[in-house]
């Protein structure tokens, strides 16, 4: 089983929106990026990462609502190995099943766990109910068995319901995909009232050509365009030479890769406080003093900067309440953050033998 988790990694893909974030997976028979719609829901591109292709912006090609499902563009780059559907008929309670996902910017998981229904239904379609345990950014990612084959989509997960988790079957999507590419993969939309695939040459004034109900396809989503504080945010990011739509993970949240770190950026509207966490290397295994009386020292010395420690992590923190942002004091305070952050963790590594975080951890 190792083996198969290991093999997923390459498939898994990250995906970020300025609303959230979520999981998907590539299929190479059919050269799509599946994931949840609600996941990309509201976005006509998203952000996306994984193993052996850097971050980058592609294209939401089909939404469907109904099945919760979604294709995105594949980037020409993207050279995964190909994984297997399963037939959903093979599967039976009891059976032991794994789901894999890749929140943004957190590590690569599997959980396992044991399937306890393959025909729970709910708004018309039947769902596979799990106790492997799903996290909200897990969402989008497959659900697969002791063979390595996929079976579902995770979906949703019940909130205090103790790892009680919902998959669709995979037999749906074969059959979205079939649909799907008749067409030769034009751009394309589930009608959420006669359920009929429609696509963007066949549309008729966002009308369905089946049912006259109204639709909307991806292309025609306005783009997203952040307001007060994170538009203020977002100007001081783009002044400083980031691409803000790449560093956008969430509502209200940024990640900045400077030199060697990575800095997260995050916006709470309730406190109003903005906070910027560069987590710069992990703890050494040996010797540890000399590091934490340097960290002690250089808290006293530099101004406006936090050095903390979480776990293992060594993080240098920025905190700023909205009401003191603009575009001056913003500037000279992230700007210090950045370089700060790029400088320390070689020092830290270097002469205090911290450990170097790998990517995406």
């Amino acid at each position: 089983m190792k083996e198969i988790i290991n093999l997923y990694k390459s498939v898994i893909v990250q995906i970020a929106t300025p609303y959230s974030t979520g999981t998907g997976f590539y299929i190479k028979d059919a050269n799509l990026i599946v994931t949840n719609e609600h996941v990309i829901r509201d976005n006509r591109e998203v952000v996306i990462n994984g193993e052996g292709f850097e971050k980058q912006i592609t294209k939401v090609i089909f939404s469907d609502i109904h099945h919760d499902l979604a294709f995105l563009q594949t980037p020409d780059i993207i050279d995964a190995p190909a994984v297997e559907l399963s037939d959903c008929k093979e599967m039976e309670p009891g059976e032991v099943v794994t789901a894999v996902g890749h929140p943004f910017g957190l590590k690569y998981s599997a959980a396992q766990g044991i399937i306890s229904n393959i025909e729970e239904e709910k708004n018309d379609l039947h769902y596979i109910q799990h106790d492997a345990a799903l996290n909200p950014g897990n969402s989008g990612g497959p659900l697969i068995n002791k063979d390595g084959k996929i079976i579902g989509i995770n979906t949703f997960v019940i909130q205090n319901g103790n790892n009680v988790g919902f998959s669709l079957p995979v037999n749906y999507l074969q059959r979205t995909i079939k649909e799907f590419q008749e067409t030769e993969n034009q751009i394309g939309i589930r009608c959420s009232s006669c359920r009929n695939i429609v696509f963007e040459k066949i549309v008729n004034e966002n009308n369905c050509p089946y049912c006259g109900s109204k639709i909307q396809m991806p292309s025609e989503i306005d783009e997203y365009e952040a307001l007060g504080v994170s538009k203020t945010m977002e100007e001081l990011l783009d002044s400083m030479g980031h691409n803000v739509r790449l560093s956008r993970i969430g509502r209200n949240h940024w990640e900045i890769t400077e030199g060697s770190a990575i800095i997260k950026i995050s916006y709470h509207e309730k406190t109003g406080l903005i906070m910027g966490d560069a987590r710069l290397c992990r703890l050494p295994k040996d010797d540890i003093n000399p590091l934490y009386e340097y960290l002690l020292k250089q808290n006293y010395e530099i101004e406006g900067l936090t050095f903390s420690i979480k776990e293992d992590d060594i993080i240098l923190s920025l905190l700023i309440y909205d009401r003191y942002l603009n575009m001056d004091t913003g500037m000279n305070l992230f700007k210090y953050l950045f370089e700060k952050a790029d400088y320390y963790d070689n020092i830290l590594v270097e002469e205090y033998g911290a450990i170097w975080k790998m990517k995406n951890n």
